[in-house]
């Protein structure tokens, strides 16, 4: 008996020994060299469901560390999001008006009120101007109003959005408003001509009249000569012009191609009367856009509702849209003509009251902001309170990206276990300094939570960090600390 205790303690000193030792590879010791090329990490890892001695912490680097998480911002919004609205909330878009109706036709202006949803498609206003069509309305005696009472113009704090009000190469940088339409973006259908050496087709996604002024310079080539499309949307007397350039081969399919609009309230007016034109309902006057809420007395003749928030959440998310966060961020605004610095403080809000959280500043609910701050055990301790919220987190946790069947390619990459046992959200930002940000869950070998969050922030002197330079040595610490537990 006596043989057997000691053998059994012989063992366990064996066994202890070589979980000591193992621990010691689980840890973010390969992802800290970074640090050697003058960059700054914040980085936390620990386990969430495990007894582990009130010890969870499984590696860190200056885990309290203040840095720019870029889009892993996204994660803190959807949470704040999820806690006031809940999974199923819709935002709702209308058609009022203060006038009434007499045999079809409106006595009076049409209001369509934005109800701030971030996903708001041109499908949905079809759906509107059927709506009012059923309604009996086939005439207006005043003028379509688009009203962005709740939040719009909204001031640009970057410099790619200010940029964007004159000219702009992409969609993200679209302009923000709680009555925009198509991610505040326009759409340009570009199609091959029959023969090599004529234009290319081209004309509006969304609508067959010509709603703004297409500068087409897209030349069709011989098939197999390769599709290459350049575009960029600027602003001048003409209004919106989007000006194409590039060539297409004549057995090419069709593209499209996204760029951000001027005003996001004006591109839908424009896109709304062209609706109700095609609809056969007569506008009297000129369309027009408002801050100004439609009055108490004001009835809906027609409404139509966005996705359920955890849909939306799992398209901001997955795809990092920016216009879609910042809109939503400001739909946590209670108080109308809500601008980006209240929303970031909405989300302050959420944060701060997390117990052991910790300072945070935010600018934007996007992240395209650098001078949002947060440290990843304050991210750490969002995404445990976010797993323990059992009611939320299936919402939540669903809009994390596996590496293994992400939409993003850059982060199928590492080992099976690491591309099959993670769960993330990255965040990238190149200026003014490069941030590399990834945050989310894991679960162990032995089935246990776990969360992770890290931040590497470059400065003015730091060369360019590429994803590779992070994701490859933190896939091979999270596989270690993933095979350890």
């Amino acid at each position: 008996m006596k043989r057997l205790q000691r053998w059994s303690l012989v063992a366990g000193v064996a066994s202890l020994a070589l979980c000591a030792s193992t621990s010691l590879l689980a840890d973010f010791n390969r992802l800290s060299q970074l640090q050697n090329k003058g960059f700054s990490i914040s980085a936390e890892a620990r386990l969430l469901d495990a007894d582990t001695g009130g010890n969870a912490l499984l590696g860190s680097i200056n885990p309290e560390r203040q840095l720019s998480p870029a889009s892993v911002t996204k994660a803190y919004l959807s949470a704040a999001a999820l806690t006031r609205f809940g999974p199923q909330h819709r935002f709702t878009s209308q058609l009022v008006s203060a006038a009434g109706v007499d045999s079809g036709v409106l006595r009076g202006d049409l209001v369509f009120e934005g109800g701030g949803d971030p996903g708001l498609t041109t499908e949905n206003l079809w759906r509107l101007v059927q709506r009012l069509h059923l309604a009996g309305v086939r005439e207006v005696q005043g003028a379509l109003v688009v009203s962005q009472w709740r939040f719009g113009p909204v001031d640009c704090i970057t410099t790619d959005r200010c940029d964007a009000l004159t000219r702009v190469a992409n969609a993200y940088s679209a302009p923000l408003s709680s009555a925009g339409v198509n991610f505040g973006s326009w759409c340009v259908n570009v199609a091959p001509a029959a023969r090599a050496g004529e234009p290319a087709r081209v004309g509006m996604c969304d609508s067959q009249a010509s709603l703004i002024t297409i500068d087409n310079q897209v030349v069709t080539r011989p098939a197999n000569s390769g599709t290459e499309i350049s575009a960029e949307r600027l602003t001048d007397e003409r209004g919106d012009v989007m000006r194409l350039t590039g060539q297409i081969s004549t057995n090419a399919i069709a593209r499209d191609v996204y760029r951000g609009a001027s005003d996001a309230a004006e591109k839908t007016a424009q896109v709304l009367m062209g609706m109700l034109n095609q609809a056969g309902i007569q506008v009297r006057d000129p369309w027009r856009v408002s801050s100004t809420q439609p009055p108490s007395t004001a009835q809906r003749l027609a409404a139509v509702d966005s996705q359920p928030l955890q849909e939306l959440v799992l398209r901001i998310m997955n795809y990092s849209n920016n216009y879609m966060a910042d809109v939503l961020a400001l739909d946590l605004v209670g108080t109308p003509q809500a601008q980006l610095r209240q929303a970031g403080q909405a989300i302050e809000s959420y944060g701060q009251q997390l117990p052991g959280h910790g300072p945070l500043t935010l600018y934007s609910g996007s992240g395209l902001t650098t001078e949002n701050r947060t440290s990843a055990q304050g991210i750490n301790v969002m995404l445990e309170d976010m797993f323990r919220q059992s009611s939320l987190f299936p919402s939540f946790v669903a809009a994390f990206q596996s590496p293994a069947n992400g939409v993003m390619r850059f982060i199928r990459r590492g080992s099976n276990t690491f591309q099959n046992n993670v769960m993330l959200k990255t965040g990238t930002l190149n200026q003014p300094f490069a941030v590399r940000a990834a945050a989310g869950y894991f679960r162990t070998a032995q089935g246990r939570w776990g969360v992770f969050s890290v931040m590497v922030n470059g400065s003015g002197s730091t060369p360019y960090l590429s994803w590779s330079e992070v994701l490859d040595p933190l896939s091979l610490d999270l596989d270690a600390m993933i095979l350890a537990n």
